[in-house]
Formats: C-alpha cells, structure tokens, sequence
C-alpha cells in the first residue's frame, strides 16, 4: 500500500478547519502587507475601514455562482451588466453621450482584457494572414503577451526619454495595411503619464484601424480626478477614433482581485470577441472572455464595493491619493540624487538618479529594510533605471514618514556603495544569449545569486537587479523565467 503521508496540501488525514487557517496565517506572515500603505505596487488598498468584510462576505454569496451559462444564474447577469454600465458611464459612454451604444464585458484582470481587445481586432480582419499591431514602447507588457499567444506582430513606437510618451506622427508611420488596432496608454504603467490619445486615435480612425486605450491602471482614477480639477487629457469614448477601454477594477476601484472591464463602443466591434462552438455532442459553447467557468465571487465582491463607496467616496479617496502623490514626489524633490522621471499628474511618482555613487537597486533594498516596498524598473533604450510608486489613497496617513525614511535610505545606499557582481559574471551577462543557458549554467547563476537550494526569495535583490540590467531584453527574460522556475518548484 502506498504510503500518503502528509505531502504538499493532500494530508493523509483531513486537518480541522482552524489549523488550516492557521497554516495559511502563517504562511501570509512571509507576504509584503496588503494594508497600511508601505507596499507601493501590486495591490491597491483605500485604507476603509468595513470594505474588506464587505467584499469577502459579498464573494462568499456568489463564490460557487458559475458565470459559464448566464441564464442558469440570472443575478451574475445583473452585477456584470451593472459594473459594465458603471465603467462605461465613468469612461464616457452610455446614454446622453457620443458613444450611446457602449457594450463590455467583466474579465478576470487588465492580462485578459487586453488579450481580448488584441482578439477582437484580429478576429475582425480575417482577411489578413499577417496582422499587426502597434503600441508605444510603454505600453503594458500584457500587449507583448497578446501577441505571443495570438500570433500577431507587434510593431514598438518608441517613446520619448523626456515626455515618456509616444510622437503621434510615429505611430502613424508605423500603421500598416495589416495593422488591426493602435494602442494608447492612460496612463502608462511605467511612468503614469498619459499618452497623446486623441492624436493617436485621430491617426487610427484615418488608416481604418480600431484604437484601443489601455485605462486598466488609470481608468478608474483619472475621471475623478478631473472632477477634482486635475488637468488630465482627454482619453476615453469622448474622443473619436476610440473604439475600446479597458479598465481594472480591483485598482482604484478598490475591489479584491480579479475583476477588469473591457468596453467597446458598439456591439459590432464587440461580436469578434466571442468564442462560440456546437460542433460536439456537449452543450455549444459561447464565451464572451477567455475562460468557460468563472467564479461569481470576484464580481459580486466589486460589485458591492462600488455600491459601498460610491460617487462621494470614490471622490474622497482620488482627493487622498491625489494629495498623497504631491507629498511622495516632493519628498524626491527634496532628496539630494533623486529626480522625478516626470512631474506626477496622475496616481504614480517614478524617480531615478544621476548620482554614480547612488545605485538605485541598493535603495529599493534599504527601503525594504526600513518597511517600504517600492518596484524597481530596469533600464531600456534611453530610459535610466527608476523606482516606481504605485500610489493609493492608504498611502496619504504615511505620507509624513516617506520623506525622512527615503533620505535616510539615500544616505545608507550612498555608504554601501553600488552592487557589486564578479566580474565574470557581468561578461557572461554581455555575452550570453538565451540559447546557450544551460541547466548547469543557470545553477551556477542562481547560486552565485542566492536563489539555489530552495533558499526562496532573498531578503535584499540588488545583485539580482544589477545581473538582470546588465543583461540583453532577450536574455534578461530567459533568465528571469529560469530564476521563477527554481522558485516554483514542488514541495515534496
């Protein structure tokens, strides 16, 4: 008889439901905080006080709710088309407004909604052989990922190291007969800078080309802003040429993870998305996103977070993080080898140096000592290395004790001096190419970094970052995916 003894999540006896939990308590004791506004990138915390019971009790209603057949489940039906009109309303669609007839659909997060728009645009050309697609260099790397799995070409305009956005007369040149649709960021991940979208898609509608806006980071923060007086461009369905937006809603729409939207000006531009199949003795399929069973979970969790904050509250939140921005990017200011990447107009400050004897990547690492957790960002083309702040409206009571804690951080990098990888390291870096990584090659690597031996995430990343920055965008991703590798390994 086989022995199952305890392995990975399978005991050989069933554990009572309270050690569980305190399994996975202890097992989150390892996490970056989701609260408390010290984590500057991956989750988007507003700091109210009820919200996350609310959204866990609201998921638990319709966690086993199965958004495959929306007339088995008429009440998923209702919260999808209400979260869709709500985006479409706040994006400049719907009734009373240039784009009446705006449609969407709910997605599990920014990765599928941009897939889908990259699908719909294709599926609408079947007639091309070759499509195309054209995006500023800035955009979502989730656009690299449509490509690669859709098998579409993408064609980078690049952007400019001042403005960080892309010149409007490049993205022309750049549209080709086989391109299906341009891409537009509001604002762009990287930097938070919103490109010129009325140009872009002006450009777009003259070439007979859809024009996607990409507003899943910023899509749901740039509205209110506006309405508190922030100068931000135009960007959504009130510009003509914009045929879809995608907006996320677990960012600042505060819902848990993972709810997106993506909207689409008529239902014709919409039909493409759809995947539908009857040739087998099973029920037809029709799916309007890329999976076939969906939680309800996620959706009734947004959907009641946006009944509970509302207008008024969504407004006091953008007010706080808005307030927030302007005390993080002064503080920059303020610390000597620090600049601003650009002057923050929407939820982001990005900083870098010039300073050779302060290495950005050391002071991520003293940050992360002192309990802030900023994003690295490497360097690409023109562009420095920089450090990225996701900022939210938890971030504004801490705001007081960025300043000091950044200075401080500056002087302990300055005096540990640069990160330093033996030199043979760095020449393999130069050198290498993505083929010629052999297992035996990356053991080495891993370990001369620390990541061997199931050693886990290390504590300080700098040598890591600096490998990874001296390495070709090639072989840089087949390294970072060999290093997760090790990382996502059984535990056996």
């Amino acid at each position: 008889m086989t022995d199952t003894a305890d392995v990975g999540a399978l005991p050989a006896r069933g554990m009572p439901a309270p050690d569980v939990l305190d399994e996975i308590r202890a097992l989150r004791a390892a996490d970056r905080p989701t609260h408390g506004g010290r984590l500057f990138a991956y989750v988007y915390d507003p700091g109210v006080a009820g919200l996350d019971e609310l959204a866990q009790a609201a998921y638990a209603e319709s966690a086993h709710v199965n958004g495959l057949d929306p007339t088995a489940f008429p009440s998923l039906l209702a919260m999808e088309n209400a979260l869709v009109a709500a985006a479409a309303r706040l994006l400049g669609g719907g009734p009373g407004t240039g784009a009446p007839d705006v449609v969407g659909s709910v997605t599990s997060g920014g990765t599928e909604s941009l897939l889908l728009a990259v699908k719909a645009a294709r599926d609408a050309r079947p007639d091309l052989t070759e499509p195309r697609i054209v995006a500023p260099a800035s955009a979502h790397a989730a656009f690299a990922k449509a490509a690669h799995y859709l098998r579409v070409a993408l064609d980078t305009v690049p952007v400019d190291p001042v403005t960080l956005r892309p010149d409007v007369a490049a993205v022309a040149a750049a549209i080709r007969p086989e391109t299906v649709l341009v891409v537009a960021s509001a604002p762009s991940y990287a930097h938070g800078v919103v490109d010129p979208v009325t140009g872009i898609a002006a450009v777009a509608q003259a070439a007979g080309v859809r024009c996607h806006v990409d507003a899943c980071f910023g899509g749901w923060a740039l509205p209110w802003l506006r309405r508190l007086g922030a100068p931000v461009p135009p960007f959504d369905f009130a510009v003509p040429g914009v045929t879809s937006i995608s907006v996320d809603l677990h960012k600042y729409a505060y819902a848990p993870k993972g709810v997106s939207v993506l909207l689409h000006r008529d239902p014709a531009l919409r039909a493409p998305q759809f995947f539908a199949y009857g040739d087998w003795p099973g029920y037809t399929m029709v799916n309007p996103v890329i999976a076939s069973t969906r939680s309800g979970g996620p959706i009734a969790a947004a959907y009641a977070t946006l009944r509970h904050l509302g207008e008024d509250g969504y407004l006091r939140l953008a007010a706080a993080t808005r307030d927030a921005v302007a005390g993080l990017a002064g503080a920059v200011r303020a610390t000597g080898g620090l600049r601003l990447m650009a002057e923050p107009d929407t939820t982001v400050v990005c900083f870098t140096s010039d300073d050779p004897g302060l290495d950005l990547f050391v002071l991520v690492d003293e940050l992360t000592a002192r309990g802030w957790h900023t994003q690295p960002q490497l360097t690409y083309a023109d562009l420095p290395a920089s450090v990225h702040l996701t900022v939210t409206a938890a971030v504004a009571p801490r705001v007081a004790e960025f300043g000091p804690a950044l200075a401080e951080s500056v002087a302990a990098a300055r005096a540990a001096g640069p990160a330093v990888l033996p030199p043979e390291l760095l020449a393999l870096a130069g050198s290498l190419t993505p083929e010629a990584l052999t297992p035996e090659l990356v053991a080495g690597l891993a370990d001369g970094l620390g990541l061997a031996g199931g050693a886990g995430v290390p504590d300080r990343t700098a040598v890591v970052n600096t490998l990874l920055d001296a390495a070709p965008a090639r072989l840089r991703e087949r390294l970072l995916a060999e290093f997760v590798g090790l990382l996502q390994r059984p535990a056996w």
